[in-house]
């Protein structure tokens, strides 16, 4: 039976977050709010709790859902390779609207869909959702919205989309603010180099390049001065002559995560 508490109450916030940790327990789905957008939660470590998640979203393995965890010390835990850039990124982003796809730790038992070996991890600037994630651990977490459908901004308009499906919904009111537009986190590829944008959303490309100038943008573009700099360098007016300016890595395919 599907149970809503209102977390703006202190009482049925502490009942809702205690009845929320059992259905997790129990491999069954929740919402709730995070910084961006309302969210269905699974226990990222059950293969049956991730197909109920997207199964309440009509979703298929092609689309794994990103997980999302407490604490920033929890990063080796759950990726492996992690690169410089991303780990500053981490630190300066989170928590809050940022979701790096980093190389999933090969030794975890889960299966979150078809990752290609990779995992979608942020950190939620929301007290309820940390105050969840503390509970629980780690979650596989996707928007509170059926598939093609606009994202959930709050947990009443979550239920009117996901019903049934979901055990419990936590209420905390309107999400990012009241009157805005739905807002995603930004996703950053960060497993090869150079780091590359993915989807535009919570963190601009300024902020991101102020942290990570060598960033690539959505379409794979360098910042202007790279850029520059790079003609530059193939003009030998900025290499020493008889050598050749150092380039990235080959990006690979756009992995695959979505909230």
């Amino acid at each position: 039976m599907t149970t809503t508490y209102n977390c703006m109450s202190d009482d049925e916030r502490t009942a809702g977050l205690a009845h929320a940790r059992r259905a997790i327990l129990e491999k069954k789905c929740v919402v709730f709010p995070t910084d961006t957008v309302y969210g269905i939660a699974a226990d990222a470590f059950s293969p049956q709790a991730v197909t109920m998640l997207l199964a309440s979203k009509g979703r298929s393995r092609s689309m794994p859902p990103p997980v999302l965890m407490p604490r920033l010390n929890a990063l080796d835990g759950l990726a492996t390779d992690v690169f410089p850039e991303a780990r500053q990124l981490a630190e300066a982003f989170w928590p809050g609207g940022l979701t790096l796809i980093l190389h999933a730790q090969p030794s975890l038992d889960w299966d979150l869909g078809d990752t290609k070996g990779t995992v979608a991890l942020r950190i939620p600037a929301d007290e309820v959702a940390q105050e969840l994630l503390t509970l629980t651990g780690p979650l596989a977490v996707s928007s509170a919205n059926r598939t093609g459908q606009a994202p959930a901004q709050t947990a009443f308009e979550a239920q009117s989309q996901l019903a049934e499906s979901v055990e419990v919904y936590l209420e905390g009111g309107f999400r990012p603010v009241e009157g805005t537009d739905a807002l995603p986190s930004t996703i950053v590829d960060a497993t090869s180099r150079p780091l590359r944008v993915v989807r535009e959303g919570a963190v601009s490309l300024e902020r991101l390049r102020d942290v990570v100038p060598g960033l690539l943008d959505i379409d794979g573009n360098a910042a202007e001065s790279d850029t520059a700099a790079a003609a530059a360098a193939a003009a030998g007016e900025a290499e020493p002559a008889g050598e050749e300016p150092v380039g990235g890595e080959p990006q690979g395919d756009k992995a695959p995560h979505a909230e």
